[in-house]
């Protein structure tokens, strides 16, 4: 028990420590924004949305080059993004009320989420078939050749936000210090690895301590700790009418995640493995939480608080399936 309340009591300064840094981060992502004068969908597409992605690019590399659990960075990411699609948008929509939706959102930067979700699946799906490990569950071997493929897909992503911006012409703001604004985004991001750090370390504690994959308890403590930087930004920007920024930060930090967070683990690693039965029922939630999103996003074009409470009841199901998995009562990723 001791063993346990050091862990959760890790993973509350380590939250605390993520949020801290998000706070400084979001200000100054917004300023930055500002001063470069970049669109609005723009604006919560990458510079947000990178920006709150540092705690689950942070988690693949410290997990991976730390303490060698690939699968638990892993697991960490796909556990944020199911947060983000399931629980961000809600919170947003109950706080500030209902969170409408554009067709550009729905239509371009969830449409080309979805195609992320599968490019990292059939990524996977390669490293299974083309570089097979030795070992139960059908494990593969992810090089740096196949982590190239999700990466060139978000270079498409970025091109194609690139020509919004082309096409986009106001005037950028005079008003920010760019150089002491970079710098508390620096800071914000520092602080983000830190906090993120005390996650790994208290899900790496906690799978000891129950003898369960840790990977369980990245999808889960390191998720949900390292996603409080996109619930800032996204929450803050919908009680300061700005919906579009709220629901576009949630798509391109997901895409971030999916498409530069996890391969970049495997290039600074050089090949890493994952094994199938563990990825598939995590990225099945995924496509499920995906598919509820896009439902609710389209429509009506808004997202209304009854369907804000049907998705966190779906991510209340996520959790308890977690739960469950991480006690031995089921065994459907814990194998």
């Amino acid at each position: 028990m001791f063993a346990v309340a050091t862990s959760l009591l890790l993973a509350a300064v380590g939250t605390v420590v993520v949020w801290t840094g998000s706070q400084s981060l979001e200000g100054a992502a917004d300023d930055l924004a500002a001063a470069y004068g970049l669109p609005v969908v723009v604006q919560g597409a990458i510079v947000a949305a990178v920006g709150s992605s540092a705690p689950e690019l942070s988690s693949v590399l410290l997990a991976t080059l730390l303490h060698q659990e690939f699968e638990l960075g892993v697991g960490a990411v796909v556990g944020s993004a199911v947060f983000n699609l399931l629980v961000i948008p809600s919170a947003a929509a109950l706080i500030g009320g209902a969170l409408p939706t554009t067709r550009e959102l729905v239509y371009k930067e969830a449409l080309f989420y979805m195609l992320a979700v599968a490019a990292l699946l059939l990524t996977f799906s390669m490293a299974v078939i083309y570089n097979p490990a030795d070992g139960s569950g059908l494990p593969g071997t992810v090089t740096r050749s196949l982590a190239l493929f999700p990466l060139a897909l978000y270079g498409i992503y970025l091109f194609a936000q690139y020509l919004d911006t082309a096409d986009h012409g106001p005037a950028s703001s005079d008003d920010v210090d760019v150089v002491r604004t970079w710098l508390a985004f620096g800071l914000g991001l520092a602080l983000i690895v830190v906090g993120v750090e005390a996650l790994v370390r208290a899900a790496i504690g906690l799978g000891e301590a129950f003898g369960t994959p840790t990977f369980l308890w990245g999808m889960t403590v390191v998720a949900a700790g390292s996603s409080l930087p996109d619930a800032f930004v996204s929450i803050a920007a919908a009680r300061a009418g700005r919906p579009t920024v709220s629901v576009a930060n949630v798509l391109g930090s997901n895409t971030f995640d999916l498409l530069v967070a996890v391969p970049v683990g495997v290039l600074v690693a050089g090949s890493l493995t994952v094994t199938f039965a563990h990825v598939v029922p995590m990225m099945g939630y995924l496509v499920l939480a995906t598919t509820a999103f896009f439902a609710v996003a389209r429509t009506e074009m808004l997202l209304s608080g009854r369907e804000a409470w049907g998705l966190l009841a779906l991510y209340g199901g996520f959790v308890v399936w977690l739960v469950l998995e991480s006690v031995g009562a089921l065994s459907v990723v814990a194998t």
